[in-house]
């Protein structure tokens, strides 16, 4: 039976621990976060279910200490695993195990390496993207390839959906290959580097709308950060306001109207640089409003954005 030390948080966490477990792997200790009580915890505890199959858990603000260093050497792992832990592991611990650390990231190695790539995926308009268990270098995702497994991005899919998709592409990957990765006979491709790029985490002020920008930007930009995300941020009337849900329209304009929102039959639009967006949810002044809301208690005109 392979011991393992594995750093995981999240529902990717979640699920890999799972396979490893399903797999009888002999999972020695699990290191991961505090939930943050800033930050909206709408995912699994690893916590939870490592206590639940009686696996010691470790909750460090720096998993390079030389104390937990220390304490990982002394339990001798053949192998270190890393489910959307959050923090880099250093020279020190990926030298530890003898058969490897490798890690488990949310997108197709090399594209997309770094943080949210989820995120960054619907972002840039992608039709495609999926989970890549890759062998860990001090540099991050960038080492040689194990496993991958691929799932679609439809049109209007949120990162949350894609999320949940990208956590069973995990699952998929992990347990297709794991059988041969404990026995010696899995197959490690280098990465061509020179196919991806590096891309970093987002503030919630990253959401703020650039109304002179077309539709389709917008909108996958709406869906990118659209809840339990902090949103898509615009200003209408002097107020805030969060777009959490767009559909892209055949509409389009002349190009002389300025980015603006707007009620019409039952339904919200809002006219982009270029194209017009459907918008079916959205808050005001942090309140969610429905159309016909918004349409009884200001018409029918049309509302500049104040940004």
């Amino acid at each position: 039976m392979s011991r393992t030390v594995v750093f995981a948080y999240h529902n990717v966490g979640c699920r890999c621990l799972s396979v490893l477990l399903a797999h009888g792997v002999d999972v020695a200790l699990v290191v991961t976060h505090r939930d943050n009580p800033k930050e909206t915890i709408w995912f699994d505890s690893v916590v939870e279910l490592a206590s639940l199959h009686g696996i010691p858990t470790i909750t460090p603000d720096n998993p390079n200490t030389p104390e937990v260093i220390a304490q990982i050497r002394a339990l001798q792992p053949e192998f270190i695993f890393s489910f959307y832990y959050r923090e880099m592991l250093k020279r020190e611990l990926l030298e530890i195990p003898k058969r490897g650390a490798l890690n488990m990231h949310g997108s197709l190695l090399p594209k997309y390496r770094g943080r949210v790539p989820v995120n960054w995926a619907i972002i840039h308009g992608e039709t495609e993207t999926g989970s890549t268990l890759h062998y860990m270098t001090e540099k991050p995702d960038n080492g040689d390839i194990v496993a991958q497994q691929a799932v679609p991005i439809l049109p209007n899919d949120t990162a949350l959906q894609v999320f949940q998709k990208v956590t069973v592409a995990a699952e998929m990957a992990l347990n297709a290959c794991l059988p041969d990765l404990l026995t010696g006979r899995a197959k490690a491709v280098r990465q061509d580097l020179g196919k991806g790029g590096y891309f970093g985490g987002r503030k919630a002020e990253d959401g703020v709308i650039d109304w002179s920008q077309s539709a389709q930007t917008i909108h996958n930009l709406v869906r990118a950060v659209a809840p339990p995300y902090p949103g898509a941020t615009t200003q209408l009337m002097g107020k805030p306001m969060r777009i959490l849900q767009t559909l892209v329209t055949k509409c389009t304009e002349d190009g002389k109207e300025r980015p603006s929102f707007y009620a019409k039959e039952d339904k919200a639009y809002a006219i982009c640089g270029q194209g017009v967006l459907r918008v079916v949810r959205f808050e005001l002044d942090g309140v969610e409003m429905s159309v016909a809301g918004f349409a009884a208690r200001f018409g029918a005109q049309r509302f500049e954005f104040n940004c």
